[in-house]
């Protein structure tokens, strides 16, 4: 396969790392052309400098040359930046292309997923050329992927032959691929599961122990299925990889950046200040006000979620975050 990967940050270069030593034929795409112009001259990446990249990756700043004759094109940049990057591909896609979107987060202005929003931008052209839009998300730090670790991932698309195709395309002896139709589910999952990090990250900051952290992912999980089945997802997406699998990862790992922010605004940082250190974007706090906008149009509590944001937002002090969650009012567990 031809494949173009739009943006080189971790998880896009880890990727590129993979599918190059699967055979396929891999272009890599940066705006930044210092970005572009460091990968060719070193063969590495400033956040992995001890892996040195397949030299058969070609890198360009010309999205044109990005986009141009590949089969599958992989969006690969952070949640803010998928409408623009699809906007700029728009005029090079062709015919039976895939696009594979990797970002994990919600528009909010719009309230759209990562391929919603791809969908949103990209309007007539999709029907004009038979263009396929999916999402693969799952417990996937790149920082293991790029080192050839054993990982498993979705592959979601209402269209069973392109979840298929991206199948076969991803899979290897590293990367065990799975389908999954509901693929509304699945990026609700990928960017709700970000803002549950960023509170187990608080806890730690906090010096609370490892049985609130477990009580918090297994709330938390219930707070993204509930507002998951108000718009019309898969239970079953929810205790999968997307889901459960997806939210262990990314809430108790030391290579997740929302785990790390979490971590630092738990000790005292603002929300900038831990951003800043963690040198990466972090797509916890991203998502906030568009979980918080769900809430409100799906009348459906998300109370950690919630909590979360009045730290973030409101200036709450952590701890008495936690102090009013251990305080709301008794319920069953079965009463969601």
């Amino acid at each position: 396969m031809k494949i173009g990967v739009l943006g080189a940050g971790t998880w896009g270069i880890a990727l590129a790392k993979m599918l190059s030593e699967s055979s396929h034929d891999v272009t890599v795409w940066s705006a930044l052309k210092e970005e572009i112009d460091t990968l060719e001259s070193t063969h590495t990446h400033p956040k992995f400098r001890d892996v040195v990249l397949p030299a058969a990756i070609k890198y360009t700043a010309d999205i044109a040359e990005a986009c141009s004759e590949k089969d599958i094109l992989i969006a690969a940049v952070p949640s803010v930046y998928i409408r623009s990057t699809a906007k700029t591909a728009a005029p090079y896609l062709q015919n039976g292309q895939i696009i594979v979107s990797v970002a994990k987060g919600i528009e909010e202005d719009t309230l759209m997923t990562m391929t919603e929003v791809i969908a949103d931008e990209l309007g007539d052209i999709i029907k004009e050329k038979s263009i396929k839009i999916a999402a693969l998300s799952g417990p996937t730090h790149a920082e293991e992927v790029i080192r050839d670790m054993p990982t498993t991932i979705l592959s979601a698309c209402p269209d069973l032959k392109t979840a298929e195709t991206i199948q076969d395309v991803f899979m290897n002896t590293c990367m065990r691929v799975y389908t999954n139709p509901d693929i509304h589910g699945v990026e609700l999952c990928g960017a709700l599961k970000n803002i549950i990090a960023l509170a187990s990250g608080m806890l730690k900051g906090l010096g609370l122990g490892d049985n609130i952290k477990a009580a918090l992912i297994t709330r938390g999980l219930a707070e993204i299925k509930r507002l998951g089945m108000k718009i019309g997802c898969c239970e079953q997406t929810f205790y999968g990889l997307a889901g459960m699998g997806d939210l262990i990862v990314t809430a108790l790992s030391v290579h997740s950046r929302n785990y790390q922010a979490g971590i630092l605004i738990g000790k005292g940082y603002e929300a900038e200040s831990a951003i800043k250190e963690v040198g990466m974007v972090v797509e916890g706090i991203n998502a906030l006000k568009p979980a918080m906008k769900l809430s409100a149009l799906y009348g459906v509590e998300l109370p950690i979620i919630s909590s979360v944001y009045s730290v973030v937002y409101d200036g709450a002090p952590p701890a008495a975050a936690v102090n009013k969650l251990m305080s709301r009012e008794k319920r069953s567990e079965f009463s969601e």
